[in-house]
């Protein structure tokens, strides 16, 4: 049985099922929770993914709209510049910083699976980041960096869409050029975390119409996940549902010269092994 799980649109309404080959199997009255949100705060993921053994497709992949998992989620939380090529990017003569960067960003942020990504009228510096997404499980406070991957629910993509010019507005502040609505994309589906290679082996590809331009292992983060986890609860208490972006490698549009941004046609897809490929076009708004 496929462990992908997620949240999507079906006649009229907002519903959550297993998806496989053959389209998505329904089971949202069956399971009995609201969302896919409160199945990852009830802890459930893999009791509700069960559910589906013998059942046929209710939908077809073609049938349904796509939408970011965690609909609702108290936290989104973003670890900027964790690749040693991205901070080697920024050209300043930096060294590693001692401590990570992060942002909020805001659901209405994101969009879905297969939903265009929409550039702005007031700017049409749009950019791709593909990263992996961690969603809290088991909620806490100081939590250890050896304990943190027992705090992980799931994993699932981002393409933490970005308007550049406007991360430049203010010196220590990147919030709004991150937080344009729909923006970015999360997505497709939700995978249980269940082993630790899950993260450890992790690879991300981002390609632009086909041409790659990002390609990194997570491996090779200055700030492992483990590390993110630890760091954000010292500040903050981690609770259920919470969703952390956690970085993206180098070859970002922005990066080239002259600058890639992302245009009306564009199709831009972020795969992850061990989970899946998130895929999104982009549209003028």
């Amino acid at each position: 049985m496929s462990n992908r799980i997620a949240a999507f649109r079906a006649d009229g309404t907002t519903r959550y099922g297993v998806v496989t080959d053959e389209g998505l199997i329904d089971l949202t009255d069956v399971a009995g929770y609201a969302d896919l949100q409160a199945v990852v705060v009830d802890g459930a993921l893999e009791k509700v993914i069960a559910l589906a053994e013998g059942r046929a497709p209710t939908f077809a992949s073609d049938e349904v709209e796509f939408l970011i998992p965690i609909a609702r989620p108290e936290k989104i939380l973003c670890v900027g510049v964790n690749f040693p090529d991205r901070n080697a990017e920024y050209k300043d003569g930096s060294a590693q910083p001692k401590h990570m960067s992060l942002f909020p960003r805001f659901p209405r942020s994101f969009t879905g699976h297969g939903q265009p990504l929409i550039r702005p009228p007031e700017n049409h510096t749009l950019d791709y980041e593909g990263e992996v997404v961690v969603v809290i499980g088991k909620g806490g406070r100081r939590i250890a960096a050896g304990d943190a991957y027992d705090h992980i629910a799931a994993l699932t993509i981002a393409n933490e869409g970005t308007i550049r010019d406007w991360v430049r507005h203010a010196k220590f502040n990147v919030t709004q050029g991150k937080n344009w609505d729909n923006s970015g994309a999360i997505g497709p589906w939700l995978v249980p975390f269940t082993d630790p290679a899950q993260l450890d082996d992790a690879r991300i590809v981002t390609r632009v119409n086909g041409e790659v331009r990002q390609d990194d292992v997570l491996a090779n983060m200055m700030f492992p996940i483990r590390e993110e986890i630890a760091y954000i609860s010292t500040f903050t208490t981690l609770v259920p549902g919470d969703v952390i972006i956690t970085g993206t490698p180098t070859g970002a549009g922005a990066r080239f010269d002259p600058p890639k941004y992302l245009v009306p046609g564009d199709v831009v897809e972020v795969e992850v092994n061990g989970i899946g490929t998130l895929t999104n076009t982009v549209a003028d708004e």
